[in-house]
């Protein structure tokens, strides 16, 4: 299962649970003439602390102003607009400007076609969102989640969100449509750039290397990993608080005793091999 229960959970809970999760995007989901009426929600929440930016001499907070270029006033939320330099002029867009360009992709997500997942590379993926039908679209809902799941296969679509189209996979995972918001293919940078090694490896090493991935291949378990960085800098905030001084033990890199490539994959092989570090 790819994403939290906890949070699947609150898709299919009362009312008064889901407004736990607020709606990011309404509109709806086609494939083919059927339509779906869904609401989208963030699958994900940030597991970071919310540090404020602090003046070093009080420790007054620091906020940041809107200001105006030419006056240094400061400007009001309300009278903010966008604009594009064109000629060395600004053509300021309002919100029926940003509809007009796509209306159709401003509330609907059509899929356009559907693929094997494992097609699409890893590195096209940004962030996942749970949809949820509306009231007239449960039935529609779930037969594309069921046709999904038995088909093995993902849709392929477009949509517009924050005034910018996106490309977006979509699955079935267990009782919820997930959609993937991915990167079009421009948006990933070339390597060529990048001195990357040529050289020949050795077969020998080469089979060393490919037993030692076997040895360490095991399910892949995501509640096996937990993001402790953040738990432990909680634990210096909470110490400081009190005056008390964390235990700190400098990371220090060991070099390994020896730069033949055999020796060290042989070591890694052994019993009591130990981590890289």
């Amino acid at each position: 299962m790819t994403f939290v229960m906890n949070a699947i959970g609150m898709l299919f809970t009362p009312l008064s649970k889901t407004l736990l999760m607020k709606a990011i995007w309404t509109g709806s989901i086609g494939f083919g003439l059927v339509n779906i009426p869904i609401k989208m929600y963030s699958a994900v929440e940030e597991s970071t602390l919310d540090l404020d930016m602090l003046d070093k001499k009080d420790h007054a907070n620091i906020r940041f102003k809107r200001v105006n270029e030419n006056t240094g006033r400061e400007v009001a939320w309300e009278n903010i607009v966008r604009g594009y330099l064109l000629n060395d002029r600004y053509v300021v867009l309002d919100k029926t400007d940003f509809e007009k360009a796509s209306p159709e992709k401003t509330s609907h997500i059509d899929i356009m076609q559907f693929v094997d997942e494992t097609e699409i590379d890893s590195s096209y993926f940004e962030a996942p969102y749970y949809l949820e039908p509306q009231k007239a679209g449960v039935r529609a809902y779930a037969l594309l989640r069921e046709a999904l799941h038995k088909s093995g296969k993902a849709g392929v679509g477009l949509f517009v969100m924050h005034n910018r189209e996106h490309i977006c996979i979509i699955k079935s995972d267990e009782d919820v449509i997930v959609l993937n918001r991915i990167r079009f293919e421009q948006e990933i940078r070339s390597y060529e750039d990048l001195n990357l090694p040529k050289t020949k490896n050795k077969p020998a090493e080469l089979k060393m290397a490919i037993n030692l991935i076997k040895q360490m291949t095991k399910p892949f378990d995501i509640s096996k990993f937990k993001d402790d960085y953040s738990d432990k800098l909680m634990k210096i905030i909470r110490a400081k608080s009190k005056g008390k001084k964390a235990p700190f033990k400098p990371m220090r890199v060991v070099h390994s005793p020896t730069k033949d490539l055999m020796d060290q994959l042989k070591a890694s092989l052994s019993p009591k091999k130990k981590k890289a570090s």
